[in-house]
């Protein structure tokens, strides 16, 4: 298999004076309540950190039972937790994706089975080319980078005894209404959610996985103890509470339509917009887009590299949504230099 940079990320594009079109965290910093109950919550950090509010929290929030539900430092680290505690006889990661799930299973000494989706289909998820004797499955929904949101009915069907199905929906509550989340629960299916897309927390990590108990046991059996931080835990609880719940959905809805200004825009300048965009970026596909990511650079603007995810190239581009007036500074900068 080709080598990848698995571990280049967004952040690695950002610099001092350059417009973030890299990054997939939509706010510039958490809003102001939950600022709020994080700076009341710093008298209490001399103690160790405890999960068990959030953990209840999580749980009343996706109607999940506290055995189903272990918080983590981020999403991320759920994919080093399942890397540990399993050991597949095939491993399978369907791309283009999100790369830390197969770094992770890489560094635990995995094999690894790549499934590439077709950009000619526009990323649609075809169950059937899943082998069938994989028995850890990791896939996106909606999938980072190419922003496509999979049919549930798409992901159940890969549920099977003996299999354990990861399903990463880190972007999931920036959908409007949620569609297509299996996080209520599906024998056989693990849910990774993260809550620092939406709420501007990727420098606190906080993130939670949603599984069956015995899944849960053995995650939490390879956790490194007090890994989730007090203010990680005070985080979570905050952002699971219905007033929470409604302001991300208006946010989603927010984002969405701002998604479709950016891709508007974009063809109407020419440039493919990839697959049917339902997450807060898009990928888009232009021919030199290397090139064209220095020059944009240099106009002030980071936008992410796509030739790091299996199965992309240097031609392909992630950008991230952003508001309009940000949008409309950027299209006349792309537009200039195309």
């Amino acid at each position: 298999m080709r080598d990848y940079d698995l571990h280049h990320h967004g952040d690695r594009e950002v610099g001092p004076g350059l417009v973030d079109l890299a990054v997939n965290v939509r706010l510039p910093r958490p809003p102001s309540w939950l600022r709020a109950e994080l700076a009341s919550a710093l008298d209490t950090l001399a103690a160790y950190p405890s999960s068990a509010e959030a953990t209840r929290a999580v749980a009343s929030r996706h109607g999940r039972l506290p055995e189903e539900v272990l918080v983590t430092a981020g999403a991320a680290e759920a994919f080093t937790l399942l890397a540990s505690a399993f050991r597949p006889r095939r491993a399978v990661v369907v791309h283009p994706q999100f790369t830390e799930p197969e770094a992770a299973l890489r560094a635990a000494g995995h094999e690894v089975s790549r499934v590439i989706l077709s950009e000619a289909d526009g990323f649609v998820l075809d169950p059937a080319l899943v082998p069938a004797d994989a028995d850890l499955v990791f896939v996106g929904n909606p999938t980072n980078p190419t922003s496509v949101l999979h049919p549930a009915a798409s992901l159940v069907s890969l549920a099977r005894p003996g299999r354990v199905l990861v399903v990463d929906e880190a972007f999931l509550d920036a959908v409007p209404g949620e569609s297509e989340s299996l996080a209520s629960g599906v024998p056989g299916v693990v849910v990774l959610r993260s809550l620092t897309k939406t709420w501007g927390l990727a420098g606190l990590r906080a993130g939670y996985v949603l599984a069956e108990p015995a899944v849960i046991d053995r995650l939490r059996a390879v956790q490194v103890p007090w890994s989730v931080s007090t203010l990680a835990g005070v985080a979570t609880v905050a952002c699971c509470r219905p007033s929470a719940v409604e302001e991300a959905e208006k946010l989603a809805i927010a984002a969405e339509a701002d998604r479709e200004y950016l891709v508007s825009g974009l063809t109407s300048a020419g440039v493919d917009v990839l697959g049917d965009p339902r997450g807060p970026f898009v990928l888009v596909r232009i021919p030199g887009g290397a090139s064209l990511r220095t020059r944009l650079r240099e106009a002030g603007y980071a936008v992410r590299r796509g030739d790091t995810f299996p199965g992309l190239g240097p031609d392909h581009l992630r950008l991230a949504v952003r508001d309009r007036a940000v949008t409309d500074a950027f299209l006349a900068a792309l537009r200039g230099l195309l």
